[in-house]
């Protein structure tokens, strides 16, 4: 969902608290049963994210690049600081 888009979904609270979303958004994010999500409360707004697991962080494109001269000087730090 970008920024420009807004929508909103009318939940369910079931009888012990859990929340109830729609399949819509459901499919729309992704979420599966058992799919870690993050409550963040923000003055009277509850905001849900889903947290993504680590296969799939590191099969999305990296955002950072580094050049070759920059990685071999990070090596060389990261070596002179484990002989420490």
């Amino acid at each position: 969902m970008t920024i420009k888009e807004y929508q909103e979904f009318l939940l369910k609270i079931g009888s012990k608290g859990e929340i109830f979303p729609p399949k819509e958004l459901r499919e729309k994010l992704g979420l599966h049963k058992d799919q870690p999500i993050l409550l963040t409360l923000q003055g009277d707004k509850l905001i849900i994210r889903k947290v993504d697991s680590l296969e799939e962080i590191l099969s999305n494109p990296s955002k950072v690049t580094i050049s070759s001269h920059a990685w071999k000087q990070f090596r060389k730090t990261l070596s002179e600081d484990a002989e420490r």
